[in-house]
């Protein structure tokens, strides 16, 4: 079982202003409850036992409303995916363990999504593995997604690069060890970087989302998931 996970929870949410100039994101109700509270209660669902929530714009509210639910790590500045995972490592410890976006909303298919992850997930063969979803399915996509990743018949997931289009997305959710951020650099990067990494030495898998995921970019974005979900 995969017992711990992190989300990530400090950005700004810039695209979803006015909204999140007095609310963070991960906040902002969906069919009456927070995209991040929904995270959250997936993950209990599960039996994760630990959660780790970095924060840093408006961040004492996602604090104040996850108190006794999750260990907070407040960033002073901006240290991007990669860069707040590694800061939290020495909650994490050596993993594996969910890495979620805080603004992550998806429903599952025939079983769990984060069943499904855990049982796909190998060590041996991986140091990261992604949720995907198909681009032409996502809720709430924009006319700008172009998609992130080609999926291989062995599993191995391969950045569109140059490549006009490509027809899955990152669809938030990931799972990882310790192992993925050895020689990382300091300060703020992006996960995109361990990634890439991992892509080129052939351990970097996807695995895709057989139910509905939602692409809450901007309030037009954050309305259509509203309608679909209540």
């Amino acid at each position: 079982m995969i017992r711990t996970a992190m989300i990530l929870a400090a950005g700004r949410g810039e695209r979803m202003r006015p909204l999140t100039d007095a609310t963070p994101k991960p906040l902002l109700p969906v069919a009456g409850r927070s995209m991040i509270e929904r995270a959250l209660d997936r993950l209990a669902r599960h039996g994760v036992q630990k959660v780790v929530v970095n924060v840093h714009h408006l961040g004492s509210q996602i604090a104040d409303r996850l108190r006794g639910r999750a260990h907070i790590v407040r960033e002073d500045r901006l240290l991007e995916t990669g860069g707040s995972v590694k800061n939290a490592l020495p909650l994490l410890g050596p993993g594996p363990y969910f890495i979620l976006n805080g603004d992550g909303l998806w429903r599952d298919g025939q079983g769990s999504m984060l069943g499904r992850l855990q049982a796909a997930w190998d060590p041996a063969r991986m140091d990261a593995l992604l949720l995907l979803h198909p681009l032409a399915t996502a809720i709430g996509r924009e006319e700008r997604d172009r998609g992130d990743y080609y999926l291989e018949a062995d599993g191995r997931a391969r950045h569109r690069g140059s490549a006009d289009t490509a027809p899955y997305l990152f669809a938030s959710i990931s799972v990882c060890d310790v192992r993925l951020f050895r020689d990382s650099p300091d300060g703020a990067f992006s996960l995109l970087k361990l990634w890439s990494r991992a892509e080129a030495a052939g351990r970097l898998h996807g695995l895709v989302h057989d139910g509905d995921w939602f692409h809450v970019g901007t309030p037009e974005a954050l309305a259509e998931a509203e309608r679909v979900l209540a």
